[in-house]
C-alpha cells in the first residue's frame, strides 16, 4: 500500500504544474497581434498597417492621433474586416482549446473537438434547416441555431449510450458511442441531401467551413457560450494534468473523474457547437495547434490550454487570409486550406506516435 501511494504521489509531482513562461505568452501574444494586423490589412482594397492603428487609436481617444479613411474605407475597416477577423480568432481559439482538452479528458494524442459526434449532429441540423425551412429563415436566422442544436444532441446521445452501457467512467467507452452517434447522424445526413439534392451545394458550401462576413451578429451570437466554455475549462486545467496520470490515480488524489469528464466535454461541446455553428466544418486546427505547441514547449495542460487557445486564434486568422486571397476574387472555402496543412501534420503526428516521441 505505501508503495502505491508512493506511486501515485510520483506521478502526481511529474504531472504538477507550473506557471505560464514569459517568454512563450509574449511570443503567443506577438504571434496573435501579427496575425490579427495582416489579416485586417490584407484585402482588395489596400487600407495600410498603419492607418489601420491610427484608426484604432482614434477610436480608443488616445490624444493626437487622427485617421485620415475615408468613410468608405472605416466602413469597410470596422464592419466587414475587423468582425471577421475577430470571428476567425474566437473559432479558431475555441477549436485549439476543445481540441487539446478532449486530448487530456482521454489521454489521446489524436483526439479532436469532433470526436464524440458534434460535427456530424452540426452537420444534420444544418442540412435539415438548409432542406425543410423556407428560404427567407433557411440562411444566416436559422442556419446557426439549428447546426448548433445539432452538435449538442450527437454529444448528449453519444454520453447516453456510454452511459448505458455502465461504463461512462470509461474513456473509450464514450469514444466507441461517439464513432456510433456520429455514424448514425451521418447517414441520416446523406439521406436527407439525397432527398433534396436541390440543396447540395448550398450544403457542401457549409460543410467545407466558412467565415461570414455579416459584420457583428455572428460575433455577438457565439462570444456568451465561447466565454463561458473556456472560462469552465481553464478553471479546470490544473485538474486535467491530475487526469493525464489515470483514472484510478486522479480518483486517488481526490478528483471525482467522472463529475470533472461530463463537466469538461460540456463546455469543450458547447464551445465547440457555437463555433461550427457560424463557421461550418472546419477541421485539423484542434489536432494542430496544441500538438505544435507540445512540441514547442513540452508543456502541461495549465500552460498549454491557454496557449492552444491564442495559438489557434492566430492560425485560423492566417488560414482565413490565404482562403480569401489565394484564388482572389473567388474565395476557397477555410475547411480547405486547413485541410491542406493539417493533412500533412497529421501525417507527422502519427509518425511521431508510433515512434514513441
Amino acid at each position: 500500500m505505501e508503495a502505491t501511494a508512493a506511486g501515485t504521489e510520483a506521478k502526481a509531482e511529474a504531472v504538477r504544474p507550473r506557471g505560464l513562461p514569459v517568454v512563450w505568452a509574449l511570443a503567443a501574444t506577438g504571434f496573435l497581434v501579427v496575425s490579427l494586423l495582416v489579416g485586417i490589412a490584407v484585402g482588395p482594397i489596400d487600407l495600410g498597417v498603419g492607418e489601420i492603428l491610427r484608426s484604432i487609436g482614434e477610436r480608443l481617444h488616445v490624444p493626437g492621433v487622427t485617421s485620415s479613411l475615408t468613410p468608405v474605407e472605416d466602413s469597410i475597416l470596422w464592419e466587414i474586416r475587423v468582425p471577421r477577423v475577430i470571428l476567425a480568432a474566437l473559432v479558431g481559439g475555441t477549436l485549439a482549446l476543445a481540441g487539446a482538452t478532449y486530448q487530456g479528458v482521454f489521454r489521446n494524442p489524436l483526439a479532436d473537438p469532433y470526436l464524440l459526434g458534434v460535427a456530424s449532429g452540426a452537420g444534420l441540423g444544418a442540412t435539415l434547416a438548409i432542406a425543410y425551412l423556407p428560404d427567407s429563415i433557411s440562411g444566416q436566422q436559422a442556419l446557426p441555431p439549428a447546426a448548433f442544436l445539432g452538435g449538442l444532441v450527437a454529444v448528449a446521445l453519444a454520453y447516453a449510450v456510454g452511459r448505458s452501457a455502465g461504463r461512462e467512467r470509461d474513456a473509450t467507452t464514450l469514444v466507441l458511442a461517439g464513432v456510433t452517434v456520429a455514424s448514425f447522424f451521418t447517414a441520416a445526413q446523406t439521406f436527407v441531401q439525397q432527398r433534396n439534392t436541390d440543396t447540395l451545394q448550398e450544403v457542401w458550401s457549409w460543410i467545407l467551413g466558412g467565415l461570414p462576413s455579416t459584420g457583428w451578429t455572428d460575433v455577438a451570437l457565439i462570444v456568451p457560450y465561447i466565454a463561458l466554455a473556456g472560462a469552465v475549462i481553464l478553471a479546470h486545467r490544473r485538474v486535467l494534468d491530475v487526469l493525464s496520470v489515470g483514472d484510478d490515480e486522479a480518483a486517488s488524489l481526490g478528483v471525482d473523474v467522472r463529475r470533472v469528464r461530463l463537466l469538461l466535454i460540456l463546455a469543450a461541446t458547447v464551445g465547440t457547437a457555437a463555433a461550427v455553428a457560424v463557421a461550418g466544418l472546419i477541421g485539423f486546427v484542434g489536432i494542430i495547434v496544441p500538438h505544435a505547441i507540445r512540441l514547442l514547449t513540452g508543456a502541461t495542460y495549465r500552460v498549454l490550454l491557454p496557449l492552444a487557445f491564442v495559438g489557434g486564434a492566430a492560425f485560423l486568422v492566417l488560414a482565413d487570409v490565404v482562403a480569401r486571397t489565394a484564388a482572389a476574387p473567388a474565395e476557397i472555402p477555410i475547411g480547405v486550406v486547413t485541410a491542406f496543412i493539417g493533412a500533412p501534420f497529421f501525417a507527422l503526428v502519427l509518425r511521431t506516435t508510433r515512434s514513441g516521441v
